[in-house]
């Protein structure tokens, strides 16, 4: 087969394993937009085992759309594309497509009940301590009585056993598919010193090999948890309200967009929403990391899978709980954990074939030691080595385990330490490119500003009103989830005020809304309602708020009033800035808004460019002017508006919690919570990886190359050997964890 990473896309690599594994299915057409699955079948064929496995496989794949033909396929297998839908099948004629019978099956939701690479460390753990206290006792038995060889033996060949149970069932499984691997190359290895009489080196070379075998299961298995983590943290049920507000319980898969949902002190929150009445604060650290509680009143968001700690909060629901921050991460990461860098992608390719190599040369050495040097084919002469020995030795200390480990486990526990702390990075790539950037572009709104408004102000007309404009403004907005709304009903309940009840309201598309209260007609919105109605003459004479204000109108019986708000800048944007600008990277504002603005924005942050009036095209130009500037430019935005310049980039940040679904497309870092300081926490963590990265292929190439000059030129004992291959992957896996146990702040 060809390698996947390189020529076929994963998911046509895992449909393609998918076949393999079930000859009975001839193909399966997929279609991931209209949500369609059928496979192709010959003949009867039992249907609930293979679908439960299909859809295991769908669930572990995020199944991207291309709509052109050109993707390649393995050798012996086809890809085409019947309208909307994409056909993975066995080559065959037209003859025996003919013979094909469709069975359409059940799409699979991939939800929080998706499965899970379940982790096999401790089995390879035990195996790997069972392999070394017999080879102890085999020691020991052949020293302290060696007249009884067969009780040493019989250690040995338990030890033997065990230590290479696990590399014999892959090694059986790779070679039905002609496939050698390292496994293999250590049990060969092994199976030679038995068969010299060197039944200790034997063991030690399966021990060493198990136990970093049962390291890297657990390097593989921390990041797996913190997926289970988030997995075990989403709710199952929930409770609904009515509109008598009485109460039912529900599973979440009922919810829909719009209800009411109530959550108790100690209840996960069901699925993503605003809350409409109730006090309370939220732990929200299994999505963002941050330990500190949350306040949430009325007007605030609330995400699913956090902890509501104390209060009792009735909220709507906005998102549907497949769509939800907590399923979106962890579907990204589920993704993140497939998508290889460029040079893992290296050290794959280069790891098949240099283990193909390393048997070829330890063969030519083996007849160049026989044949050239006249050393004893496979008996030892006093001093001397036989060939076979030191070919065997050659073969060990020139095994790729440690290279090949050596770039997939740290960006594995990069992506995990990543997840936990609410940065998600869509695959190795990303973390490779991120450590390079020289210039960081941000948007301003919902990224250096929260893009939640705050009220600045109030008038009436006549004065003294105000809080008569509040009353009305909030029995309009009580139900919108308009940013300008939020933010006015968030201030008018946080003075105690109460909603009117109205008899008709209607929204305005794009200007505003328009009710009826007590007989008088309420009207809220723009300022052009005002100037196009009656009032159009005294209102064109009213002072325009300042240009880093938004403005809202409120018209009632004998009232005029209006309400200004304010993009609020976040807290933290300021020291990440100075942070990046004295690291000596590049900072520039890339905005839609006025240059007034704008530039309101930038002296208040420290910011000294700002690009301001810009098209999404023009957003565009100016990454590209960066680049072409010579600049690796790191792009951060949220909107729909930013999606064309984060594509432009050389690596793309969104923010997480509000970011479009355009914006998080492109992302290949998602910054969840939008918590923008995390951006200096995923630099970091890219700079960590790449430094650790490197010190693994140094320690893996270094020691492989030592080891093979001192085999060739000298005369190194195999246990040496073993002890240097086995160590080096032991320690590049204990290095890569320490992405997972530092800080990277």
């Amino acid at each position: 087969m060809e390698n996947p990473d390189i020529t076929t896309p994963v998911w046509v690599a895992a449909l393609v394993d998918f076949l393999r594994r079930q000859p009975s299915i001839s193909a399966v057409k997929i279609d991931p937009v209209a949500r369609t699955l059928a496979v192709a079948t010959v003949g009867a064929v039992e249907l609930p085992g293979l679908e439960a496995t299909l859809a295991a496989t769908i669930a572990a794949w995020e199944l991207p759309w291309v709509a052109d033909g050109t993707m390649p396929a393995p050798r012996g297998f086809s890809l085409r594309h019947e309208g909307g839908a994409t056909v993975v099948g066995r080559d065959s004629c037209v003859t025996a497509e003919k013979m094909w019978r469709w069975r359409e099956l059940a799409w699979p939701e991939l939800t929080g009940e998706a499965p899970v690479a379940v982790s096999e460390w401790r089995s390879l753990a035990g195996l790997a301590a069972a392999c070394g206290g017999a080879g102890l006792a085999g020691a020991g038995a052949s020293w302290w009585w060696p007249e009884f060889p067969r009780v040493a033996s019989g250690c040995f060949l338990l030890a033997f056993i065990a230590g290479g149970w696990d590399a014999a069932i892959d090694s059986w499984a790779n070679l039905r598919q002609r496939v050698i691997d390292i496994h293999f190359l250590m049990l060969a290895v092994a199976l030679g010193a038995l068969f010299i009489g060197a039944w200790g080196e034997a063991v030690l070379l399966l021990f060493l090999f198990s136990a970093s075998g049962a390291m890297e299961a657990y390097a593989l298995d921390r990041t797996h948890r913190e997926v289970s983590a988030l997995l075990k943290s989403s709710p199952k049920r929930a409770t609904v309200l009515d509109v008598n507000g009485a109460e039912r319980e529900v599973g979440i898969a009922d919810l829909r967009v719009g209800q009411v949902i109530r959550v108790r002190p100690g209840e996960a929150v069901a699925a993503d929403g605003l809350v409409l009445h109730g006090k309370s604060a939220s732990d929200e650290s299994a999505l963002t990391g941050e330990a500190h509680p949350v306040d949430k009143r009325p007007g605030d968001p609330v995400f699913s899978g956090t902890i509501n700690l104390w209060g009792v909060l009735d909220f709507s629901v906005s998102l549907l709980p497949a769509e939800s921050t907590l399923q979106k991460i962890i579907r990204l990461i589920q993704t993140a954990q497939k998508l290889k860098a460029p040079s893992e992608r290296f050290t794959a390719r280069f790891g098949t074939r240099y283990t193909y190599a390393v048997i070829g040369g330890s063969a030519v050495m083996f007849l160049v030691w026989w044949l050239g040097l006249q050393l004893p084919a496979f008996d030892h002469a006093g001093e001397t080595r036989s060939a076979f020995y030191r070919a065997m030795t050659l073969m060990v200390v020139a095994s790729p385990c440690a290279l090949v480990l050596s770039i997939p486990s740290a960006i594995l526990s990069a992506i995990a330490w990543g997840a936990r702390h609410g940065v998600l990075f869509r695959g190795g790539a990303a973390i490779e490119k991120l450590a390079d950037i020289s210039a960081v572009a941000l948007d301003k709104t919902g990224t250096l500003t929260t893009g939640e408004l705050v009220v600045a102000g109030c008038e009436s007309y006549p004065p003294g009103r105000e809080r008569e404009v509040w009353q009305l403004a909030l029995t309009l907005e009580a139900n919108s989830h308009h940013p300008l709304a939020r933010a006015i009903v968030r201030h008018a309940r946080a003075e105690g005020l109460v909603e009117g009840v109205l008899d008709d309201f209607a929204s305005i598309t794009g200007q505003g809304v328009r009710g009826k209260m007590d007989g008088a007609n309420l009207l809220l919105g723009r300022r052009e309602l005002l100037e196009n109605g009656p009032l159009g003459a005294w209102a064109k004479q009213l002072p325009a708020a300042a240009a880093e204000l938004s403005e809202v109108w409120v018209l009632g019986r004998d009232l005029v009033g209006r309400i200004l708000l304010k993009d609020q800048i976040r807290v933290e944007s300021r020291a990440v800035l100075a942070r990046l600008q004295a690291m000596g990277i590049k900072t520039i504002m890339l905005t839609g808004d006025r240059r007034h603005t704008a530039e309101a924005v930038a002296e208040e942050l420290g910011l000294v460019e700002v690009r301001a009036g810009l098209s999404p095209e023009g957003k565009v130009a100016a990454i590209q002017s960066l680049r072409a500037a010579g600049f690796k430019v790191a792009m951060v935005g949220d909107g729909v508006n930013d999606a064309p310049s984060l594509a432009a980039a050389d690596v793309s940040v969104a923010m997480g919690a509000r970011g479009s679904d355009a914006a998080l497309e492109q992302a290949e870092v998602i910054l969840m919570h939008d918590r923008i300081e995390n951006f200096l926490a995923a630099h970091r963590l890219s700079q960590r990886a790449r430094a650790i990265i490197r010190q693994n292929l140094a320690i893996a190439l270094g020691v492989v190359v030592v080891m093979v000059i001192a085999t060739v030129l000298g005369t190194v004992p195999l246990a040496i050997g073993v002890a240097a291959h086995e160590g080096s992957t032991l320690l590049v896996c204990l290095n890569s964890l320490r992405l997972l146990w530092g800080r990277n702040v």
